[in-house]
């Protein structure tokens, strides 16, 4: 794990070891620099696998094949050893990195599909002055990039372009309109002008000034109706096992992430079939003692105490929010008002191990957010409204409508809102829906972003899939936006600003790849979310954890601004402060801010989005 950068060009080495000294944080252990001519490569290390001798730059036996990468590849052995026997010469122990190296020079552009890891990749090839950039398939990794005057800079983050002196940071305000929707800035794009992500699954190629994109993976959802349950049961545990044993592949000490729901308990289940000594598990806590938050400790207790782990808790203080908040958000180098409590956990994970294994992707693969449960029963409560508007729904009729069988009150406004219609459905869920966002953002600010829409960004998603499964739908449109954008996102960012690497076994490519094929009605049965899954692995966890409710991995925000933060929101949001960006109406951030303080918790979403808003602009415009 580590961080890279780089750029085309005459090499500069002041600019190069700005740009690297900017991701330290990522990688504490050491730096490495390779530049010629044409190219500049830098990087921070992590050290995880092959301490004494894996160290990058990289390169192959002619030398004229170079490569910095973060991330981890998993199959690594097996394809060293293939490409030994083909006849390539390896001068490290036994690095990943270098492994790469040598799947290039022996198949092109397809090396990437043999990869089974999380990456971010530059390769310099002199043969053909070209650089690549490649992103793995799920997007864990980030990376970034900038064209200027024909050259190329990249990084793992965006504060390294930042540190180029050829870019002059600018704020992009099609992204930001999209921030106040999506609670993150949608990919490719960024909060500034100029700067772009790479997708997840992408290619990038530069070649004389000229840049060229191209996906190596898409997800699919393509449901098999044969599938049978007990079947796809066994197969999701084994590959799931595999899967977490290959990640716990490391040459330094490793633990887990445990909030004691269904997706990281299973995690520490799998992982301890492998261990013969104790697992070092971390849960998150607060000292304010909210009955909806006890119940991660309770049962990450639980599954601790059945499997013997080394069990460690953070237990955090509302005061902590402002103290902390401009380093949040300066991992990001974005607005970012998603879950941020990965922050917190890091810093108590870094004192212990370098690499923690973790739950990530579980809810978008197998469906949990609200979302996911509104998926079906809006698509069955459009078929029943005729029935539902004269009263004639049947006891048979209203089994349909799980987990919303009692509020049914909801469905039907979202059903007035929507006509039904699952793309208009879903934009009633955004934080600030377009027309919201014409009463809050200011004339100028509207006037600019008039032909932005981010019901038509929304869209674009859904038309990405093919299925027709209510739920699949759902899940494809975030496996495309809110995992990559978001999710991950914000498991990479505040686990490495605290030096930490995370690995999440749910997004190992095989197993995301079967799990598209399962039909959506066994994922959520009935209103139970995670059906399958939780039946999968509800024989290697302690009683309850299965059947607990949901709660996210997310601080308790409402509570915390509403009352002992309140003053600190006021402040952030008072008038001479937001006044000197001029994007907002005043009058409109004002009333939303008085309806939440007078106890509407349907505002909360909002008054975070726009308290991040306001505290990353002052960071970086201010």
């Amino acid at each position: 794990m580590c961080g890279i950068c780089g750029f085309t060009g005459s090499a500069d080495k002041q600019t190069l070891n700005n740009m690297t000294e900017t991701i330290r944080h990522r990688g504490p252990d050491e730096n490495g620099f390779y530049s010629d001519n044409e190219v500049s490569l830098g990087m921070r290390r992590l050290s995880i696998i092959d301490l004494e001798s894996g160290q990058q730059p990289v390169h192959n036996e002619q030398g004229n094949v170079w490569l910095v990468f973060n991330g981890e590849i998993y199959n690594f052995v097996s394809l060293r050893e293939q490409l030994i026997s083909k006849g390539h010469r390896f001068y490290t122990d036994h690095s990943d990195t270098e492994t790469i190296v040598h799947l290039y020079e022996e198949y092109g552009l397809n090396f990437v599909e043999h990869l089974n890891g999380m990456f971010a990749i530059a390769i310099w090839d002199q043969r053909t002055q070209t650089l690549l950039l490649v992103r793995d398939r799920m997007g864990v990794k980030p990376l970034f990039y900038c064209e200027i005057n024909g050259n190329l800079i990249f990084a793992s983050e965006i504060k390294s372009i930042l540190a180029y002196p050829g870019y002059h940071k600018e704020m992009n305000p099609e992204a930001i309109y999209h921030y106040f929707s999506f609670k993150n800035i949608p990919a490719p794009l960024t909060a500034f002008k100029g700067i772009h992500s790479v997708f997840p699954g992408e290619i990038i190629t530069w070649q004389q000034g000229r840049i060229k994109k191209d996906k190596y993976w898409q997800i699919e959802f393509a449901e098999n109706h044969k599938i049978n349950e007990n079947e796809a049961r066994e197969k999701i545990l084994s590959i799931l096992e595999d899967a977490v044993k290959i990640r716990m592949i490391s040459d330094v000490p490793f633990g887990a992430y445990l909030s004691g729901g269904v997706d990281s308990s299973a995690v520490v289940a799998l992982m301890n079939r492998f261990m013969d000594h104790p697992i070092k598990t971390f849960c998150l806590g607060y000292e304010d003692h909210m009955t909806n938050k006890e119940a991660d400790l309770y049962f990450a207790r639980k599954v601790s105490e059945a499997y013997g782990t080394e069990h460690y808790e953070y237990i955090m203080s509302y005061k902590e929010v402002p103290k902390e908040i401009n380093n949040v958000i300066g991992a990001f180098d974005q607005p970012f008002s998603g879950t941020i409590s990965t922050y917190y956990l890091s810093k108590l994970i870094n004192k212990h191990v370098k690499v923690a294994l973790s739950g990530d992707g579980a809810d978008e693969l197998f469906g949990s957010y609200l979302a996911h449960r509104l998926a079906q029963p809006m698509h069955n409560f459009a078929k029943l409204y005729p029935k539902y508007k004269d009263g004639r729904l049947t006891e048979n009729d209203t089994a349909q409508l799980k987990p919303f069988d009692n509020d049914l009150s909801y469905l039907e406004r979202l059903y007035r809102a929507s006509g039904g219609d699952i793309i208009h459905w879903r934009y009633q869920l955004l934080t600030f829906s377009d027309e919201e966002k014409a009463r809050l953002l200011s004339p100028c600010f509207n006037e600019y972003c008039r032909q932005t829409s981010s019901l038509d960004c929304l869209a674009s998603y859904f038309r990405m899939g093919k299925t027709q499964d209510p739920l699949n739908q759902i899940l494809g449109v975030d496996w495309n936006s809110l995992l990559p954008d978001q999710v991950l996102a914000f498991v990479d960012f505040l686990s490495m600003a605290h030096s930490v690497e995370v690995r999440s076994p749910f997004l190992d490519y095989r197993l995301v790849e079967y799990v598209t094929t399962i039909p959506g009605c066994l994922k959520i049965k009935e209103g139970n979310v995670k059906d399958i899954l939780k039946k999968t692995v509800e024989p290697l966890l302690p009683d309850g954890v299965t059947r607990r409710p949901k709660e996210g991995f997310v601080l308790p925000v409402f509570d915390w601004l509403s009352g002992t933060l309140q003053d600190y929101l006021q402040e952030v949001l008072a008038a001479d402060r937001i006044s000197r960006h001029g994007l907002w109406n005043q009058e409109e951030v004002s009333r939303l801010l008085k309806r939440f303080l007078a106890g509407d918790k349907t505002k909360v979403a909002k008054i975070w989005n726009l308290m991040m808003f306001q505290i990353w602009w002052e960071q970086y415009f201010g």
